[in-house]
């Protein structure tokens, strides 16, 4: 079975950046969908951006143009590159694949990311 684990969390304060990892036990980002989400103290979990198979990338509005998500097939890696961050990006960031043949996810645990004002 798939097992996915983040990593780069940390503590960031307010216009610096980040890079977050996301780590497959398989070579299955080249074939499947790849998404990064969040979730901050007290809100819903939300998208954050993703990825297709094809390579096409597509963001939330609130990142649009700070974040950038990238993979790297042989290193079975995504990327999730953020700058200029503000406290409102604050929250636990958690990578999933979509499966496109099963038609089912797979979720990281997540990791932290705290920006200071």
């Amino acid at each position: 079975q798939v097992q996915l684990v983040e990593s780069g969390g940390g503590l960031v304060q307010a216009g610096g950046s980040l890079t977050l990892s996301c780590v497959a036990s398989g070579s299955i980002f080249s074939n499947n969908r790849v998404g990064w989400y969040r979730q901050a103290p007290g809100k819903q979990r939300e998208f954050v951006a993703q990825i297709s198979s094809g390579g096409i990338t597509n963001y939330a509005d609130s990142v649009k143009g700070r974040f950038t998500i990238s993979r790297d097939n042989g290193k079975n890696t995504v990327y999730l590159q953020m700058s200029s961050l503000t406290p409102e990006d604050t929250a636990v960031y958690r990578c999933a694949v979509f499966h496109l043949g099963r038609g089912s996810w797979t979720w990281g645990q997540g990791t932290q990311v705290t920006v200071s004002s």
